[in-house]
């Protein structure tokens, strides 16, 4: 780990996925700009909430500072190396470090494999146990995720929703990783069992030392489990902070939209509260607008916002914003 307690620091990073046309002759037409330049740190062992609306490219950015998907521009480094210089050997090797919990605990695991299998699977690709250290292993992790040891020959179909989450948990640490982004774990489980995945994954990080990238749209649940909160609209990040600050003081006009829709458990301080209301929709991300990219909703954009694109600047100590209006 750096000297400054910085696990990974991700620095102007782009994903654009190409738009063609032609049957037989492909000619690249336009872009997707999923993820458009964000920056910001993860320190080691803290947890960083990514939130925001649906389609404003979260999911793409955990996955692209995975390198799952590679990145168009920018950089990620990983405990000091840049994971977009390396090679695909010595970027195998480096994964064994960072995985990830994938949001449908339906389509992520293989129906036609064992649980033994699918868990066992990092150890196999990183050779990291014999035949009979995997076994012992697997059991070890489904008792590590309050699952029976016993399971271990049975096949997806026949867990639960959640216990299935907790089978992709198990695999994400099998490789005994540094860094995980959990990609919305909760969001397809019954409401039910989400509090007792988040209180396992709390407790896991405790037990191991690990660093989450916690990617939700859930804001109520962020605010419980995350350190930080990053808040990113259409492909960029608009601001940033301690959560307690950014949720008692948000700056940025959407990061307030955005909060002003949370339910408050208190029916009359909910009476009491104004809905901050956006009108218009979000733009495509394959033309997405000049300069700041939300100032065709913001109730404060001048005509400097759609000319001039806004950076994360400091307004307070470690709270960060992208606007020129606030």
């Amino acid at each position: 780990m750096s000297e400054t307690g910085v696990l990974v620091q991700v620095q102007k990073l782009k994903k654009h996925f190409p738009i063609t046309q032609g049957i037989i002759i492909q000619k690249e037409v336009g872009a997707v700009l999923a993820v458009d330049g964000v920056t910001f740190d993860i320190y080691q062992g803290e947890t960083l909430g990514l939130v925001g609306e649906s389609g404003c490219g979260k999911t793409t950015a955990g996955r692209t500072i995975l390198h799952l998907y590679q990145p168009t521009d920018g950089r990620v480094v990983f405990d000091g190396q840049d994971l977009t210089t390396l090679s695909s050997e010595e970027l195998r090797r480096m994964r064994r470090r960072m995985q990830m919990i994938f949001q449908d605990p339906y389509a992520s695991l293989n129906p036609r494999m064992t649980i033994a299998r699918i868990i066992s699977e990092p150890l196999r690709a990183h050779d990291l146990a014999s035949r009979k250290e995997q076994v012992e292993r697997v059991q070890e992790l489904l008792r590590l995720v309050r699952l029976n040891p016993r399971f271990i020959n049975r096949y997806p179909h026949e867990f639960s929703g959640g216990q299935r989450q907790r089978i992709g948990i198990a695999r994400a640490l099998a490789s005994e990783p540094e860094f995980i982004v959990c990609d919305e774990p909760i969001s397809a489980l019954d409401v039910s069992i989400q509090a007792q995945v988040v209180n396992l994954l709390e407790e896991l990080q405790e037990e191991f030392g690990l660093t989450y990238l916690f990617i939700a749209h859930d804001l109520s649940m962020v605010r419980h489990i995350c350190d930080r909160v990053a808040v990113m609209y259409l492909g960029r990040i608009v601001e940033l902070a301690q959560k307690d600050e950014l949720y008692n003081h948000p700056v940025h006009p959407y990061t307030q939209a955005l909060l002003s829709a949370v339910p408050v458990p208190d029916p009359p301080l909910e009476r009491k509260r104004q809905r901050i209301l956006l009108e218009g929709d979000v733009p495509s991300p394959i033309d997405p607008p000049p300069g700041c990219n939300f100032h065709t909703r913001c109730p404060r954009a001048t005509d400097t916002c759609s000319k001039e694109e806004p950076f994360l600047h400091e307004v307070k100590e470690g709270h960060f914003v992208a606007c020129r209006a606030c």
